[in-house]
């Protein structure tokens, strides 16, 4: 712990000058032999949980030291199963739950999920004789409404308003 570069780090952090002799450099040398304590213990479990697990996939000893991490021999994992394949005799167990999974969804997508009948299409009446002669009557009405002059335009406009 450099207690200099320290010093540099929360000035330039927070602006505060911190003195050498401060009681905060105490609480900091105590911080770093709780993390220093725990780190071993950490390091021991993970070593201890390792040589567990070597000796239940029954590897041998590939010189599990006290470091942070030591490789087991190529050899040594060659003869240990893989933990990651299925066993054999699931697969087909496997397949026909997934087989199985699949037809319960489709039937259940067509159960639920069905769609509307579609609206029967409305065919008009074809027009009577009254019809085709109204038409042609308001048709014959909208040519020649424009050629009349303005007063008796507005007296027929306003006899159609009324019911």
């Amino acid at each position: 712990m450099d207690q200099h570069k320290l010093r540099t780090l929360v000035f330039e952090k927070t602006g505060v000058k911190v003195d050498i002799d401060d009681p905060i450099f105490a609480l900091v040398a105590l911080n770093e032999a709780v993390l220093a304590e725990a780190v071993e213990r950490h390091v021991e479990r993970i070593d201890a949980a390792s040589a567990a697990l070597t000796a239940r996939l029954g590897v041998e000893d590939a010189g599990v030291t006290s470091a942070p991490y030591s490789a087991p021999a190529p050899a040594a994992m060659a003869n240990a199963p893989s933990s990651s394949a299925p066993p054999a005799r699931l697969l087909p167990v496997a397949l026909g739950a997934a087989a199985f999974g699949a037809v319960l969804v489709l039937l259940g997508q067509a159960l639920f999920f069905r769609s509307a009948p579609a609206a029967p299409v409305a065919v008009p009446a074809p027009l009577t004789s009254a019809q085709i002669a109204a038409i042609a009557t308001g048709e014959r009405f909208q040519r020649i409404l424009p050629r009349l002059d303005a007063k008796t335009r507005t007296a027929v406009q306003a006899e159609m308003v009324k019911p």
